[in-house]
């Protein structure tokens, strides 16, 4: 059984004006944000987390792939169009990748 956790993280302030949240088999979503909440002054950048469990890595990432591209987060600016990049990765693809990953293959 191979699992993938992800995290959302929004960019800024603001009203959440559309919200659409994937699901289906093996695939988890825990968050508390929904059309019409509005992002506090004092909060966490992280507005959700979505967990797909598979039989193996390569049915977790297309599960995952599948899963972000069915969210849809209206009014605010999120991190999921980068979690795609990171999925669609060769190395994170083939495990290969550590802590440096992101500095690595992206230049932050």
């Amino acid at each position: 059984m191979q699992k993938i956790q992800i995290r959302i993280l929004d960019h800024v302030l603001g009203e959440i004006k559309g919200l659409n949240l994937p699901g289906g088999n093996g695939v988890r979503v825990d968050t508390a944000m929904y059309t019409g909440y509005i992002i506090p002054p004092m909060y966490d950048s992280m507005i959700a987390k979505i967990i797909v469990h598979a039989q193996d890595r390569e049915e977790a990432i297309a599960k995952m792939r599948r899963a972000l591209e069915e969210c849809v987060v209206d009014g605010i600016d999120t991190n999921i169009d980068f979690l795609l990049k990171i999925i669609e990765n060769n190395n994170f693809k083939s495990g290969n990748f550590d802590t440096s990953f992101i500095s690595k293959e992206f230049n932050l």
